[in-house]
């Protein structure tokens, strides 16, 4: 079969990127967007040489239509239950009906098989749709990148440029946390999707960093020596967490309510990468934690 990769997001920021580097290999790349997606962003994959289909994304029919002739699925969606669960599951279903022998679902995080139930509403997400797919007959691959490296300048806990602090729990001043660079994650992603052997999972990250390198890099990077700060136990952490949403069930309806953006903290230092896939394809080159600071 020719390679022929969909791209479901296409629109989104990850999305996009990952259409841009599958043009950019020379494969053949399909997009299916809403009908009520804006002009510009379709224009944009267009451009890039992108067939974009629109489609009705409640529509069975439509959806297998798209996937006809298709070698792999690339989901890039973002969003709560309607769209994680509810809108990949349509999709899913439309690639099985159609042939598609490969499914690259919408992770893109930390190894969410790490996590236990209850400690990110976003993970959990994901972990019911993997239920789902992992009972379909379709060949499976889910790519973990850690966390998208823009955390480190939105003045997080972790690392809060203005208050000159860089944050740590329990013991874990020394913990790596995995980072990727959506270009990075993009450019992986679009080797995998042409990649007939693929393993359920593959971990990768640009770069690794502990709370300790950050204080070290504040120092030769921001021109100063960030304090390193600790914010108690994961025990405490969890728990605040979960006070945290039960105080603010509108946050339910929300994709990153604050209680949520706290749990993704809590899942960095929870979980990282024992094991790295980068060097699975050659010719890539990772961004260095220098470059994004």
């Amino acid at each position: 079969m020719e390679n022929l990769v969909l791209v479901s997001g296409a629109t989104g920021n990850l999305g996009q990127r990952i259409c841009r580097e599958l043009i950019k290999n020379d494969i053949k790349v399909r997009a299916i967007v809403r009908h009520e997606s804006k002009a510009d962003k379709i224009n944009t994959l267009e451009k890039l040489g992108v067939e974009v289909v629109k489609v009705d994304t409640s529509n069975e029919q439509d959806l297998i239509a798209a996937c006809t002739g298709v070698s792999c699925v690339v989901s890039a969606v973002a969003g709560l239950h309607d769209v994680i669960v509810e809108a990949q599951s349509k999709l899913l279903k439309a690639a099985i009906a159609a042939g598609v022998p490969r499914f690259i679902p919408s992770d893109f995080s930390t190894d969410i098989t790490q996590m236990p139930e209850g400690e990110n509403r976003n993970f959990d997400l994901r972990k019911e749709f993997h239920k789902l797919l992992d009972q379909s007959p379709i060949q499976a691959t889910s790519i973990f990148n850690g966390c998208f490296t823009d955390i480190l300048r939105y003045n997080t806990p972790l690392f809060n440029v203005p208050k000159k602090t860089v944050a740590y729990y329990d013991d874990k001043a020394d913990w790596e946390i995995d980072f990727t660079t959506m270009d990075d994650t993009a450019a992986y992603t679009a080797l995998a999707a042409v990649d007939e052997t693929t393993p359920r999972y593959l971990n990768i990250a640009s770069f690794r960093v502990s709370p300790s390198d950050l204080v070290s890099l504040s120092e030769q990077y921001k021109g100063a020596k960030f304090e390193l700060v600790h914010m108690g136990s994961m025990e405490e952490f969890s728990a605040y967490n979960k006070m945290q949403r039960a105080a603010q069930p509108e946050g339910e309806n929300d994709l990153y309510p604050k209680w949520q953006q706290s749990q993704y903290l809590y899942s960095m230092f929870l979980v990282h990468h024992n094991n790295l896939d980068n060097d699975r394809y050659g010719g890539l080159s990772w961004s260095p934690v220098e470059a994004n600071i």
